[in-house]
């Protein structure tokens, strides 16, 4: 089975980021379709603003930050996103995060777990798939949007999952793993050539 790996963007102080994907560990793992699951929080990795002299398509990289950032996501088969909306889209963590590198990311199936208000962050869901396009993810289309998500965290900050959410995820999970799968030798292929 594939690993997985959870990213929480938002590195904002009094986030719902955290239980966000703390709940969105718990239902990969009650799914069952990954080997490995772990949650990684940006706010924790804290990568510097883009500070590679060389471009990530080359790999040469001169940062152990760097280093360290790029063994995480090659170890990764499969990942979801837990994104804010921020003004009509994602935020610059996540973005940071993504252009680090280049070839660590191809071939890898994304699920994308939003939050927000009323639109839920759909509008960053969607500027993501244009972006993880272009480094050769998959987008898989069943996802998690979660709106008004102030209304699902618990004053202790805990999440309480309504059964849209809980059956969202586990579509997702579904298909991020029949992806997962799919994908595989192209990602052998890939780390072979």
């Amino acid at each position: 089975m594939a690993t997985l790996k959870i990213i929480i963007a938002s590195t904002r102080p009094g986030r719902v980021g955290l239980p966000i994907g703390q709940w969105v560990r718990e239902q990969a793992l009650a799914h069952g379709g990954f080997s490995d699951v772990e949650l990684i929080d940006l706010a924790e990795v804290n990568l510097p603003f883009m500070d590679e002299p060389n471009h990530p398509r080359l790999q040469r990289y001169t940062h152990r930050h760097t280093r360290e950032w790029s063994a995480t996501i090659a170890a990764g088969d499969a990942f979801v996103f837990v994104t804010p909306e921020y003004n009509h889209g994602y935020n610059a963590v996540l973005k940071n995060a993504l252009d680090y590198l280049h070839n660590e990311w191809r071939y890898k199936p994304v699920g994308l777990v939003s939050y927000g208000g009323i639109a839920a962050g759909i509008r960053a869901a969607q500027q993501i798939k244009q972006v993880v396009a272009a480094l050769k993810m998959t987008a898989v289309a069943e996802a998690v949007a979660i709106p008004f998500v102030t209304q699902v965290i618990d004053e202790e900050g805990n999440v309480m999952a309504n059964d849209a959410m809980i059956a969202s995820a586990k579509t997702m999970f579904d298909e991020l793993a029949r992806v997962t799968e799919a994908l595989r030798p192209l990602r052998r292929d890939a780390v072979s050539a």
